[in-house]
């Protein structure tokens, strides 16, 4: 399987998909009058300011397969890390896990995706400390929110492997669909480097998305990641790592031990 297609969301396509949640918890407010309040303030101000602006996403569904801890996607190599504890009775987990095994002679398939949305929503707002905060804050969710609406699309139509989903955006924020979308930098998948490799896959500057040399994405407001459909695959903690992991990874990863340190550094066991 193979498509790559580039979107454009109107930002009021997008304010539905919204998880609040994290917009309250990112002002540190905890008092429910209070956060209907900051969150009407927030939609009304996406209704004056949001059609100036727009998210973007880049998608590609390839054929992809696992080979031990790596991920194999349309011919090119994503490195992988595998948790070294666990809960008792639980195997360690590693993402390449919930995608066929190269050895089956089978090709799996597996989504990679970015979203983000115009530098200038928050860029415009500098000569006021509070609407960029607000702004900025505003923008993170809605690259999530991209996201999501994204995966919906995949899940749905483009990839097409759970047609019949009809979930709220409650079921969607509470992640009841199948399959998961693990973002770089989050627990499962800890690396920003990785951001490099799904450069290589994507083209991120078709949509304004610049890495700088520690993986991090510029806008700010702007999410990579994976998305896998096996009904079993779930979110998990890397957590600690050792010295011996670290070399195993450089190694696939292409890096000296030093350089990858600077990406997983406080992943390393004392």
């Amino acid at each position: 399987m193979y498509l790559k297609r580039k979107f454009t969301f109107e930002i009021a396509t997008l304010v539905p998909y919204i998880n609040w949640t994290y917009f309250f918890h990112a002002w540190q407010v905890k008092e429910p009058a209070e956060q209907q309040r900051l969150q009407q303030e927030a939609t009304t101000l996406l209704q004056q300011e949001g059609s100036r602006y727009h998210a973007h996403a880049l998608l590609l569904i390839a054929d992809a397969n696992s080979d031990g801890d790596n991920l194999m996607v349309h011919g090119t190599t994503l490195p992988l890390l595998r948790q070294q504890h666990h809960e008792e009775g639980m195997p360690c987990l590693c993402l390449a896990d919930f995608v066929r095994p190269a050895t089956q002679g089978i090709p799996d398939t597996v989504g990679v995706f970015a979203t983000t949305t115009d530098a200038a929503m928050v860029n415009n707002y500098r000569h006021d400390d509070y609407l960029q905060m607000m702004m900025q804050l505003l923008a993170d969710r809605l690259a999530e929110a991209a996201a999501e609406r994204l995966h919906q699309m995949v899940r749905t139509s483009l990839w097409g492997y759970a047609p019949h989903e009809n979930l709220s955006i409650s079921e969607l924020h509470q992640e009841k669909f199948q399959g998961i979308r693990p973002a770089v930098g989050y627990p499962s998948m800890p690396d920003t480097g990785v951001n490099f490799i799904i450069d290589q896959l994507l083209g991120l500057k078709e949509i304004g998305i610049s890495i700088t040399e520690n993986g991090a994405m510029m806008p700010h407001a702007s999410v990579t990641g994976l998305m896998i459909a096996h009904p079993k695959a779930r979110y998990f903690s890397i957590g600690k790592i050792s010295e011996e992991q670290m070399a195993d990874y450089a190694l696939r990863r292409g890096l000296g031990m030093e350089e990858a340190k600077k990406f997983l550094q406080p992943l390393l066991a004392q």
